[in-house]
């Protein structure tokens, strides 16, 4: 299969969205791509249990995209060979009655992962910049001060949420946890075609709710926030890469491969070394362990 750089997906500078592709057009079989994400999910795998070893860094895997993007498969297929202890998956609904008790980036603190862990979060902090933006009247409820209704939301009053946003990603940066966000770029005709699926296939019409074709409505507004925010909280500390999605097996890969070619620049990852005192006398903690037989 051809050699996918990564890179490529990354956003550096202000992009359309409109103008990246939600395909990736390559001439892989799937069976090709299926044996090389087989290849980095091992990688991955023996490079989680060096880091749980190292305990200095943790890793905050951020996936966002509309309904039916495939993050859920995503989730399954790239951290299938994780030790368990080593990887935690939370999943950011609508905030209930305690998580409006707070900030809206509380419920994402306590969420953060322990060095030595991967944390992801299946639909994130973005939330509050997005699905907020297209329907206003949630921020309501978060009782704030000054803002009883819409209409008193401040012009800039998501700015300012990115802002923060950025400043809260900044800080777990420097704090030791390595930051990746991904955006599973889907196209309208593909979200289409994965809707009526599991409408006529019985295994996967508990996924279907009619409130996917509500928001589905609303696709314009959420490009158009998505694009925004992207551009605007994309940094070198936690940067954005945009995923063609329209192929979930691909998409996987991508993932995958793009997690794996950042955390392999981080040289400093070593599993720790014997004590000395303890590598002195390995030989005879051997000898005696061999006497027990």
């Amino acid at each position: 299969m051809k050699k996918i750089n990564t890179l490529d997906f990354k956003i550096t500078k202000a992009k359309k969205l409109s103008e990246i592709p939600t395909k990736l057009h390559t001439k892989a079989t799937e069976e090709e791509v299926k044996c090389e994400l087989k290849k980095v999910r091992k990688e991955l795998g023996e490079l989680q249990d060096t880091m749980y070893a190292h305990n200095k860094y943790s890793v905050l895997i951020c996936l966002q995209g509309m309904d039916t993007s495939g993050k859920d498969s995503l989730i399954r297929e790239v951290f299938k060979q994780f030790n368990p202890r080593g990887v935690v998956v939370n999943s950011f609904k609508t905030p209930n009655s305690n998580e409006l008790e707070h900030d809206f980036l509380w419920r994402h603190y306590i969420a953060l992962p322990d060095k030595g862990k991967f944390g992801i979060f299946n639909r994130t902090q973005y939330e509050n910049v997005l699905v907020t933006r297209v329907h206003p009247e949630y921020i309501v409820n978060e009782n704030l001060p000054g803002i009883e209704s819409v209409e008193d939301i401040p012009k800039n009053f998501w700015k300012k949420r990115m802002e923060q946003i950025v400043n809260f990603e900044d800080h777990i940066a420097e704090n030791g946890t390595i930051v990746l966000k991904f955006f599973l770029h889907l196209s309208k005709e593909e979200q289409r075609q994965r809707l009526l699926r599991r409408l006529e296939t019985a295994k996967h019409n508990w996924k279907f709710s009619p409130g996917d074709l509500k928001e589905r409505g609303f696709w314009d507004d959420y490009q158009k926030y998505y694009e925004e925010a992207i551009n605007e909280t994309s940094t070198e500390a936690a940067p954005w890469y945009v995923v063609p999605a329209d192929d979930k097996k691909m998409a996987r890969y991508i993932v995958a491969k793009t997690i794996l070619d950042v955390l392999s620049a981080y040289t400093d990852i070593q599993e720790p070394e014997l004590d000395d005192k303890v590598k002195e006398h390995i030989a005879a903690y051997k000898e005696i362990l061999e006497k027990e037989k």
